[in-house]
């Protein structure tokens, strides 16, 4: 399966990109609706990193390990999922400069839910709502951070 959510944001994308990079700004795209316990943050978006968090899913708590697997300083990086509650999880960031001080981020997600046909049939359409929803404000994070005066990763 595969998801992607692409905005155009009034930065420059070496702004942008310098978002992800900062040392908070993994916490900062946590929804607050989810409940989430970060046990290792990303100590940066190098290949081979991996970050490691607790997920509430319903009544239980699921385990997700991740590693960065790709890494283009300034233009992508993107995490393979090592544990957790997919099947097959990748991924890619990507900051594309569209015009001076202003650029694209997308998020591009091929993965696959657990118990193959099944999974899709039964977690399908909550899988997708719940990755439009999350990327919905992760995207507007980034951007109130980005096009806001000040340093990336500062105050919105």
């Amino acid at each position: 399966m595969r998801f992607v959510k692409e905005s155009v944001i009034e930065a420059s994308a070496e702004r942008v990109f310098a978002f992800h990079e900062a040392a908070d700004a993994f916490e900062r795209l946590q929804p607050p609706w989810q409940t989430t316990e970060i046990i290792r943050p990303p100590s940066s978006l190098e290949v081979g990193t991996r970050v490691e968090l607790r997920v509430k899913l319903g009544p239980l708590w699921q385990t997700l390990v991740a590693e960065h697997v790709e890494y283009e300083p300034g233009r992508m990086f993107a995490d393979r999922m090592v544990e957790g509650p997919f099947a097959q999880w990748l991924h890619r960031h990507v900051v594309t400069p569209i015009a001076p001080g202003r650029c694209t981020l997308t998020d591009e997600i091929e993965y696959e839910l657990p118990l193959g046909a099944v999974g899709r049939i039964f977690g399908g359409g909550f899988a997708r709502r719940s990755l439009e929803r999350l990327f919905e404000y992760r995207h507007e994070v980034t951007r109130k951070a980005c096009e806001a005066t000040g340093q990336a990763g500062g105050p919105a």
